[in-house]
């Protein structure tokens, strides 16, 4: 069981990446009566609300000081998707400030 609890955090922070994604699509409207009426608007929030449920769900079994740091993994599936889908470049620091992430995340979680 805790190492299904454990693979939800990952899964929780992609959905939460891709809420993210989301709602920067959805920015490109900023006019207010286009924003309401934006698809994408509304798919960010329900992503964002489904990632905030697992992470209720996620830190009934596990601690806080445990979850909180790992929900940094956004950062991750983030640079993935700014690069390949909003075409954004991602340089060496920005490789290896993630690289730093998820060493630091695998020591939280696993020592």
């Amino acid at each position: 069981m805790m190492y299904f609890i454990l693979l939800l955090v990952p899964v929780m922070t992609f959905i939460g990446a891709f809420a993210s994604y989301f709602f920067k699509l959805a920015a490109g409207d900023l006019r207010f009566p286009d924003i309401l009426l934006n698809l994408k608007l509304y798919l960010g929030v329900v992503l964002y609300v489904v990632a905030a449920g697992i992470n209720i769900f996620v830190l009934k079994f596990l601690d806080y000081s445990v979850v909180l740091p790992l929900t940094s993994l956004t950062y991750v599936w983030t640079m993935i998707i700014s690069s390949r889908l909003l075409g954004e470049k991602v340089g060496k620091k920005k490789i290896i400030g993630v690289a730093l992430i998820l060493f630091g995340t695998i020591i939280i979680a696993f020592f």
